[in-house]
């Protein structure tokens, strides 16, 4: 048997109100994204982690727990808790930074639409570029792949240019290849924010995470050559899937 990952750590609850075992999982779910806890490994045991987070064992089990449901981890009577192997190819939903690859359909990725509403306003708009539509059709979308959510995205397209998108391309194409395959559009600007969260309550349950598992959150907006707010969108990556590789020189 493997030794077991000892680490020493003492850790402070006291700086946030998220509750004890949630604050827990999220850094025993470190532990093993950084191989500290290695795949097949034996973890430390329930009352050798209450020792020394200073918690009580109850809390451990809940902590430990939210790993199970997320396939981290597998629990054996009289035999202790292990890491569980991971595929090699589970992290593979990239987040380009780059326009060509942003237009990338995903490998094998299923595309379901959740709502499609028309006369739309977006409600948030991240980047102050261009000028407002009238009015916008708004998509919810998920996307899946193998039979796993991954990623949700909230699109707002302009209306005008909206109605020129075949509907087949609305369960094929990611968002910015729907838009700048639109005939006769010009995109004249871009932009792409990322940001890391924490699942809510809606996002949990549509990507079939636990409650305030990381996520990887990227708002982008799209101008056209009269200055028009074309498109903007949100789009919640699983943070469990996705990769974001940085060209730096």
């Amino acid at each position: 048997m493997p030794p077991r990952a000892e680490t020493g750590t003492k850790v402070d609850f006291s700086r946030t109100g998220i509750a004890r075992y949630i604050q827990l999982a999220s850094l025993f779910r470190r532990r093993i994204e950084s191989g500290l806890w290695a795949s097949g490994q034996q973890i430390p045991t329930v009352d050798d982690l209450a020792a020394e987070c200073g918690v009580a064992r109850a809390t451990i089990r809940q902590a430990l727990g939210i790993l199970e449901d997320e396939h981290l981890i597998e629990r054996h009577r009289a035999k202790g808790t292990f890491v569980l192997e991971r595929p090699r190819d589970q992290i593979w939903c990239e987040v380009a930074t780059d326009w060509s690859g942003l237009l990338m359909s995903r490998r094998d990725a299923v595309i379901e639409i959740i709502s499609d509403e028309r006369g739309q306003q977006p409600t948030y708009v991240p980047h102050q570029i261009g000028e407002l539509a009238p009015s916008y059709r708004r998509l919810r979308r998920r996307h899946s792949r193998l039979d796993a959510p991954f990623l949700l995205t909230d699109l707002y397209v302009d209306e005008r240019v909206a109605r020129r998108i075949p509907k087949k391309d609305l369960v094929s194409k990611t968002a910015l290849r729907l838009i700048s395959e639109i005939p006769g559009l010009q995109i004249k600007n871009a932009r792409q924010t990322l940001t890391i969260g924490m699942a809510d309550v809606e996002t949990a349950e549509r990507l079939d995470l636990a409650l305030n598992a990381p996520i990887a959150i990227v708002h982008r907006s799209v101008v056209d050559s009269a200055g028009c707010l074309v498109f903007t969108g949100e789009g919640i990556y699983r943070g469990d899937a996705v990769r974001i590789d940085m060209k730096l020189k």
